[in-house]
């Protein structure tokens, strides 16, 4: 047995909330009663207070470490995820033009142009759906249409449901295909935040949920340009004016002050593995061993164009789906969980973020062997 399966921990494939590191939670429970021998945990304490305080800088400071954020970049951390954002970034950014860019790359962009299109007009810049609306690949940037007048471009870097990455930045130029040098690049980076380097300069604005590679869920993170702030459209709730939450030092309103604890004990974690480089390696390692699983078998198939594949997010199939529940019945028993594939897209989904260990893919990839060899 792994020392995973001795001490009960299975190795967990959910998308989000997500597995967190062992070490971290260790760290965690030994000091939920008596934090930094104050006699109380840590979500007890004022987020005024002089101990919180300094863990959120350190969170922070750690943040901006990894990724390499300039120093014109406000770190920001709110509440409402990036389905919240969704609303947030048009609210703080669509004025004056009252119109944005959304390139459609899956379920998630899709969902975020939707609820832009209820402060503005939304331009679809491309829509990579195929004819039966499955994503598998992303729109020839020939295809794409940016309206040069717009406030911003928004994107997806990748797509959880549909195991789709956007690989590759947005080209920068003066055709329709291409966004305008002063136009900003608004992100979601959810799923792929500190798992790869990203040039943070590239983008006015990056934000995602905590709760993939970062920590636990009610934490949101905001990297956004300092001259970006202030733009907020006049009836943009006080709590989500990005403006008004950098004066606060992201504490105009309570925030979600255990999981931004919790977030500094994972950046730590990260720093203490050599960083996002160093992780990085790790993750093309994982990623590389379930698609060289997946694609030497006749058995099981992988539906995403090849270059863009996510890392993260491994999306497969069973060609027999007869054998969907016996396949999750025994991944489960064999301490492989949360494998089930988004109901949009249906089939499996390995989620294999930062703090999933080599070790759980390797037991993943022997599994689909042994399975395949008892069932095809």
């Amino acid at each position: 047995m792994t020392s995973h399966q001795t001490s009960h921990r299975v190795f967990n494939f959910s998308p989000g909330p997500a597995t967190l590191p062992t070490e971290v939670l260790e760290k965690a429970a030994s000091e939920m009663l008596n934090w930094r021998g104050m006699g109380v945990s840590v979500m007890e304490v004022s987020h005024r207070g002089k101990e919180f305080m300094e863990v959120a800088a350190k969170a922070k400071d750690d943040f901006r470490q990894l990724l390499h954020i300039p120093d014109h970049y406000e770190i920001l951390f709110m509440q409402g995820g990036a389905i919240g954002e969704n609303s947030i970034v048009p609210l703080n950014l669509m004025l004056p033009q009252g119109k944005a860019n959304y390139l459609i790359t899956g379920q998630w962009s899709a969902r975020s142009a939707k609820e832009a299109a209820r402060y503005g007009e939304v331009q679809i810049v491309a829509d990579g759906a195929d004819a039966q609306g499955r994503y598998q690949s992303m729109p020839p940037r020939s295809h794409w249409k940016i309206d040069h007048k717009a406030a911003y471009l928004h994107l997806c870097v990748n797509e959880t449901i549909d195991g789709l990455a956007f690989n590759g930045l947005v080209d920068r130029g003066h055709e329709s295909h291409q966004a305008p040098k002063d136009m900003p690049v608004v992100a979601d980076l959810s799923s792929t935040v500190l798992s790869e380097p990203i040039n943070v300069s590239e983008f006015g604005i990056l934000y995602g949920g905590a709760q993939k590679n970062i920590g636990p869920a009610g934490l949101t993170f905001v990297i956004i340009r300092k001259d970006l702030l202030g733009r907020a459209h006049p009836l943009c709730p006080s709590a989500f004016n990005y403006k008004i939450v950098a004066e606060n030092d992201s504490m105009y309103n309570t925030p979600p002050t255990y999981s931004i604890y919790l977030a500094g004990l994972v950046f730590e974690w990260l720093i203490t593995k050599g960083g996002v480089d160093a992780i990085e390696k790790v993750n093309a390692q994982k990623a590389k061993l379930l698609y060289d699983t997946i694609d030497s078998s006749d058995f099981y198939y992988n539906a995403i164009d090849p270059a863009y594949r996510s890392k993260m997010n491994v999306c497969f199939f069973l060609r027999d789906e007869n054998l969907n529940a016996q396949f999750l019945k025994e991944s489960h028993e064999a301490g492989l969980v949360a494998l089930k594939g988004h109901r949009v897209v249906g089939g499996m989904r390995a989620s294999i973020y930062n703090a999933m260990p080599l070790e759980g893919v390797q037991a993943l990839a022997s599994f689909m062997k042994s399975f395949e060899q008892r069932h095809g």
